[in-house]
């Protein structure tokens, strides 16, 4: 765990920051964090994120989004893939998460990107993680 697994260690702390009732999580950046988060901004679960540069490999800023009432629009954040274990889905096995509520981020040749685009441009790739 830890830094040993970056992309778990994402989501544990956007777990805990919405645990804890906070704004914003802070997370050691990387190429493939910034495109998760990425993700996570144009499917609606996170307001925004922004790269901090520190001099060493940067922090991402992830802004969280809750709803008026004060609901958080991420309910749901694990990893699948971890660095001893990696998933990878061929365009048939990528997974349907929640009925179609929530969503599978992939690692793809063409770029991260939800399940549901992957496999309408028939590409499989690495599961990195689901969002409900």
């Amino acid at each position: 765990m830890g830094m040993h697994d970056p992309i778990s260690d994402m989501c544990t702390r956007i777990r805990n920051a919405v645990m804890a009732r906070k704004e914003v999580v802070e997370i050691p950046a990387s190429r493939l964090k910034l495109a998760i988060a990425r993700v996570l901004r144009d499917e609606g679960y996170i307001e925004d994120f922004k790269f901090i540069e520190d001099g060493k490999q940067g922090i991402l800023k992830v802004y969280l989004r809750r709803s008026p009432e004060g609901e958080y629009a991420i309910h749901e954040i694990r990893s699948a893939s971890t660095p001893g274990r990696r998933i990878y889905v061929s365009r048939n096995q990528i997974p349907l998460v929640r009925r179609g509520l929530g969503i599978a981020i992939l690692s793809t040749s063409q770029g991260v990107m939800t399940g549901r685009e992957a496999y309408r441009r028939g590409l499989g790739g690495e599961w990195l993680m689901t969002v409900f």
